[in-house]
């Protein structure tokens, strides 16, 4: 069955793609065209951006000429999800960890909304305990 590819503004059916459980395996020459990154010496490469293969690294296979595209867009740090039954595959962006890269919850930026009563809170003074913020819209 074909594979349809969401990535950044990209939206493509590629035909020579195969799904394997978590895995979707992108022939190289069809690289490029659904995601914007080919195959070259230095590892996978976008524009300037160069990404090497990591020693070890089983989602690049160059003897069938095909690479693990749900692998590598782990390897970034990209959000995945997947629907099994259409074959559609959409890839978000890295998620940002804030200033201090790495693991660990994400970091919202800091700001005032006033309760019922008009009494103004901070996003950073509830810093280390959990808050849900509820948002809703009439639009």
């Amino acid at each position: 069955m074909p594979q349809t590819l969401l990535y950044g503004s990209l939206e493509t059916e590629v035909t020579g793609a195969a799904a394997d459980r978590d895995r979707l395996w992108i022939p190289l020459d069809e690289l490029e065209r659904s995601t914007g990154w080919t195959a070259k010496p230095e590892g996978l490469c976008r524009g300037e951006i160069c990404v090497p293969v990591p020693a070890g690294a089983t989602w690049l296979d160059g003897a069938a000429r095909r690479v693990d595209f749900a692998a590598f867009a782990a390897h970034l740090g990209h959000a995945a999800a997947r629907d099994d039954e259409r074959g559609i595959w959409a890839f978000g962006p890295a998620a940002d960890r804030g200033a201090a890269g790495g693991s660990g919850p994400v970091v919202a930026p800091d700001f005032q909304l006033p309760d019922l009563d008009g009494n103004l809170h901070s996003l950073s003074g509830y810093r280390g305990k959990k808050v849900l913020l509820y948002c809703w819209s009439s639009w």
